[in-house]
């Protein structure tokens, strides 16, 4: 008999089980999110290279292989990137669950979500941006996003941050991200003040992931470990974590020069269908926008070239530190069912560390 857990985002989001698929571009697919949430997790579909007629297929696609209709997942979207508000607008439509929403206001999303009891995470990085997500988005939920996690984490350890957060922010639920790939992570991320973890890295080296062979492979060879990354901002624009590969640590050495990032910022509109009238202006008063768009164009057919193709000598692959922690390619519910089993046991064992000397009445009286 598998153990049971009831934290605040299970009751909130009503899964089985505080195991988070973050939305991952070209990973977190339609099969894969599926396959989390027929588990007992919440899988979360990553909309970041799709339209919103491609968002909308996806969607249904995973209502299909779900195994009851009442199974909860999710649509993550990146505020920041263009066709992001129309990929939540069809999230919205469709009376998604759960909308994950990072890098911008959505307090429109969640004024959307409203009318069917739809719930709200913000993804954050640091107390500042938590803040907004609460007051101003109106955040049922936090995805707390670590230093170690793979692409976009934050400056502090989910040592520090989680425990920091839910000092912070006692009454909201978190979902903690960054380091997390077993068992025992989901145990320590719970002792920390956590409701739930993500497991991106983890859940796509997986049976049903449609990461490349290849990569898989790649990342759970011995040769892979927890000191096998790099973190820096010149490969897309934003702070982020990727494999330690020769590629990569070319393109994180050295920012591209001026005509390089407006060629770049010029050759993303046109890819993302942008007008060009839009752009130019950006240019010139929202540079660091202008840059992370154009660095997010530009790492586009690097990111593909590894995580869809396998080619790791050309491409460049998102992955948290908790890769020297995988070791195997298994099947989703397998994975999750021996996650929530070592978690149980963890904690089992931690309680018996402590033993408190319970005083009783007669005690009393003697003394």
């Amino acid at each position: 008999m598998h153990p049971t857990v009831s934290t605040r985002i299970t009751r909130l989001l009503g899964c089985r089980y505080p195991v988070v698929l973050p939305g991952m571009s070209w990973i977190s697919q339609a099969p894969l999110v599926a396959a989390v949430s027929n588990a007992g997790g919440l899988g979360i579909l990553a909309t970041g290279p799709l339209s919103a007629s491609e968002t909308r297929d996806q969607i249904r696609q995973i209502r299909q292989n779900l195994a009851s209709p009442d199974i909860p997942f999710g649509v993550g979207v990146t505020l920041l990137m263009p066709g992001a508000e129309e990929n939540a607008q069809v999230a919205l439509e469709e009376q998604v669950p759960v909308i994950n929403t990072s890098l911008g206001k959505a307090r429109w999303i969640r004024d959307g979500l409203e009318s069917y009891d739809g719930k709200l995470i913000c993804t954050v990085t640091n107390r500042h941006h938590a803040q907004v997500a609460v007051d101003q988005s109106g955040a049922d939920a936090l995805m707390v996003t670590g230093h170690e996690a793979a692409a976009h984490g934050g400056d502090v350890t989910s040592l520090v941050l989680i425990p920091a957060m839910a000092e912070q922010f006692p009454d909201v639920p978190l979902v903690a991200a960054g380091g997390f790939a077993n068992g025992r992570g989901l145990a320590a991320a719970l002792s920390l003040g956590a409701d739930a973890v993500a497991m991106g890295s983890r859940l796509a080296v997986t049976q049903q992931s449609p990461l490349a062979q290849a990569t898989k492979q790649v990342i759970t060879t011995s040769q892979s470990n927890e000191s096998n990354t790099i973190y820096g901002s010149n490969f897309d624009g934003i702070p982020a974590r990727v494999l330690a590969t020769p590629e990569a640590q070319k393109l994180m050495r050295n920012r591209p020069w001026l005509p390089t990032i407006l060629y770049r910022a010029l050759d993303a509109a046109v890819q993302l269908n942008i007008p060009l009238w839009k752009v130019i202006p950006g240019l010139m008063t929202q540079w660091d926008k202008m840059f992370a768009v154009a660095q997010f164009g530009a790492a586009t057919h690097k990111l593909t070239k590894a995580t869809v193709e396998g080619d790791l000598k050309q491409g460049v692959q998102f992955i948290g530190q908790s890769q020297g922690l995988i070791h195997d390619i298994p099947h989703v519910d397998d994975l999750i069912q021996s996650i929530i089993e070592e978690a149980s046991e963890a904690s089992l064992q931690q309680a018996t560390l402590f033993q408190h000397d319970v005083e009783t009445d007669s005690d009393q009286r003697r003394a």
